[in-house]
């Protein structure tokens, strides 16, 4: 009987060992269910609910990871693992720029929008100095442009000595149909240092031409050397090459761009190449350069940018309290 007992127990022990290591299995394989949503400001206008940054987002019950939005609003909330779709859970949304929110939702596959009602902006009183107003915004940026100038032309010719109607008995280089003694020639251009071919072309100028081909085209797409070879299958031809000379100089185009401003924040995009970004304005009627720099600093407003996919970038900055535009 008791050796039975302790069979029994000891088969008991490696049954529940056995169902353990199975559920720490399953657990550690099973993906967890993300959550994926954007949080934005709560506005009446649609133009005025901007992204906001920086959100901390986690779950109250402690059921997922805490996590942050980033520039563009994005956050992506893991859950822990073994929850199930259709679960009730509570997302809560916090930031010190605005009143905490806690949403009560459910697990599944939805996009999950959260929008967070700002805090009364702090504004100076009647005795303290008069809001600045900022008007004119104007983005001035540079970029890269590649200019080139044409500094000449580059000629030369060159023959295809050959003697026509030699039959060619297989023995190559022979005519197109393989019937006619040939002979290539070939010819080459160097455009110099820092320079480079452009508009190349190469014909045949003398001799019977009809029997003529250009066999390799390596002048057209320019450079700074081009070659040409050329095949004859009649009596000496020649020919021209000629190419324009350009020398390609680099230098900082400067654009502009109008912002578009909803509410206190101006918003602006600007291409991937964009360098030197500085934000021109009138405060208080005096016209004023602001170096944005990669820090995205200003004295009268808080800048963030986030990077799109095709790498241009997204500019928004929110005026900070004792300034409004104008």
């Amino acid at each position: 009987m008791r050796d039975r007992r302790k069979v029994a127990i000891w088969l008991g022990v490696v049954v529940a060992l056995t169902i353990l290591a199975t559920l720490l299995i399953v657990i550690r394989r099973q993906k967890p269910i993300l959550l994926r949503g954007a949080v934005i400001r709560q506005d009446a206008d649609a133009r005025k609910e901007l992204p906001i940054a920086g959100v901390e987002i986690t779950e109250a019950n402690g059921l997922a990871i805490r996590t942050k939005s980033d520039s563009s609003g994005f956050f992506s909330l893991a859950l822990r693992p073994l929850l199930r779709r259709g679960r009730p859970i509570t997302l809560m949304f916090r930031h010190p720029d605005y009143q905490p929110l806690d949403l009560s939702e459910f697990v599944g596959d939805k996009i999950y929008i959260a929008r967070l009602a700002p805090l009364p902006r702090k504004t100076r009183t009647e005795s303290d100095h008069p809001e600045i107003a900022v008007g004119n915004v104007l983005v001035r940026y540079s970029m890269k442009t590649t200019t080139a100038a044409n500094i000449g032309s580059a000629v030369k010719t060159f023959q295809v000595e050959n003697s026509a109607n030699v039959p060619c008995h297989g023995q190559p280089p022979c005519s197109p149909d393989g019937k006619w003694k040939a002979a290539i020639g070939s010819a080459s251009l160097d455009a110099g240092v820092g320079n480079e071919f452009r508009n190349a072309r190469a014909s045949c100028i003398a001799g019977p031409c009809p029997f003529t081909k250009i066999e390799n085209d390596g002048f057209s797409r320019g450079g700074r050397t081009i070659n040409v070879s050329a095949r004859n299958w009649s009596d000496t031809a020649t020919f021209l090459l000629e190419a324009e000379v350009f020398h390609p100089m680099v230098s900082d185009l400067v654009r502009q761009s109008y912002p578009v401003i909803f509410g206190q924040a101006l918003n602006f995009t600007l291409p991937a190449a964009a360098e030197g970004v500085t934000i021109e304005a009138e405060m208080n009627g005096a016209a004023i350069v602001f170096p944005l720099g990669p820090n995205l600093f200003l004295s009268w407003a808080d800048c963030n940018a986030r990077t799109n996919n095709d790498q241009t970038k997204v500019y928004r900055c929110e005026l900070k309290p004792g300034y409004k535009f104008h």
